[in-house]
């Protein structure tokens, strides 16, 4: 059961994970949501251009209908100027459309996959052409979505377009008394009702799908306790060695630090659980400085290595515990022990000097 558990992905993934799946190329995208705002960008420009490109389009008709009728040789020339005329009708009936919806499809892909560009994206991949792996991935979650998206699109659009044909029928024998100009724009009315209609379905089913998508991306990414664990000791290092490695640095910034206790002027201690080493050489500092210091057994391991070497070892618990506090290692004690340590001092200073005279 425990080596089942390990393995189950239950840890969100790291950005770690995320950046490396994003250097695969593999981001978060709702293609439903780029369809949908491609729609609604050419129904946009339709709105705004459509009366331009229509009236193009007819002038572009008669005047190609006359050529016809006109023209009894076609030559390399006309051909050149027919060509050019071709485009420019494509490019004013056309173009438009095709430029906005492609702009808006980059930029809603772009916008999604935060300007991401990664040639690994288009590496061949051996697995993809596995027939098996198609078979899974319809049955798979995200098959089993599309599949439920695709028949709400189709449901829903049958819906809306019968709603509104089934009004809209009645008035097609009306426009054969209509002008060609005012049956057409009837005709238009019609079915830019029908597009705003089914846009307001598409955007909810593409709100629905950005959050499926990205809810579904996520799970994917998803990590087990093992790989956290790995992915920690390639990122940070083996806790373990890391911790071999401290206690060893420790251990040497302990002994080095005891190689200083002999040099010292004074250990001031509390009785049993501080000492603090201080060594004074006005041609180096401008203050005391404290070489050791320790808690419990430490502190009495410096306490003994002072008494073997003959440094002068006096109890004073504040002053003890506020140097400890306060100064770290090989650093000059603060200006409101001044006058506490050099008493201290002071007197040892007068007990070497009395020892020297005997």
């Amino acid at each position: 059961m425990a080596q089942n558990s390990s393995g189950e992905k239950t840890e969100q993934a790291t950005p770690k994970r995320k950046t490396d799946e994003r250097k695969k190329g593999n981001v978060f995208l709702s293609q439903e949501a780029v369809t949908v705002a491609t729609m609604l960008a050419s129904f946009a420009i339709l709105k705004a251009l459509g009366s331009t490109m229509l009236g193009q389009l007819q002038y572009s008709l008669r005047d190609f209908i006359n050529l016809g009728a006109t023209m009894e040789t076609v030559s390399t020339d006309d051909v050149s100027q027919l060509f050019i005329k071709g485009c420019i009708t494509f490019a004013i009936g056309a173009l438009p459309v095709a430029l906005i919806c492609s702009a808006a499809a980059v930029a809603l892909t772009l916008a999604q996959t935060k300007f991401l560009f990664s040639a690994k994206g288009f590496a061949f991949k051996a697995n993809r052409m596995n027939p098996l792996n198609g078979i899974k991935n319809l049955f798979s979650m995200r098959g089993v979505m599309e599949l439920i998206k695709s028949i709400l699109k189709i449901l829903l659009l049958g819906i809306i377009v019968w709603n509104v044909l089934n009004g809209w029928i009645l008035q097609l024998p009306r426009m054969m008394d209509m002008q060609v100009g005012q049956a057409f724009a009837n005709i238009c009315d019609t079915v830019f009702n029908m597009a705003i209609q089914v846009s307001v379905v598409f955007v909810a089913l593409a709100a629905f799908d950005y959050f499926f998508q990205w809810w579904d991306y996520n799970k994917k990414l998803r990590m087990t306790k093992q790989e956290v664990k790995e992915e920690y000791k390639e990122t940070e290092g083996d806790p373990q060695i890391k911790g071999q490695i401290k206690d060893r640095q420790q251990a040497m910034s302990r002994r080095r630090m005891m190689q200083n206790v002999p040099n010292a002027d004074v250990v001031i201690r509390n009785p049993t659980h501080v000492a603090v080493a201080i060594q004074y050489d006005s041609k180096k500092s401008r203050a005391p400085v404290v070489v050791a210091k320790g808690l419990d057994s430490l502190a009495l391991r410096i306490v003994a290595v002072a008494e073997e070497n003959g440094v002068y070892i006096t109890e004073n618990v504040p002053l003890a515990r506020g140097l400890y506090a306060a100064v770290d290692l090989d650093q000059e004690i603060p200006e409101k022990y001044y006058k506490t340590v050099a008493e201290v001092l002071a007197f040892v200073y007068k007990l070497k000097k009395k020892d020297k005279n005997r």
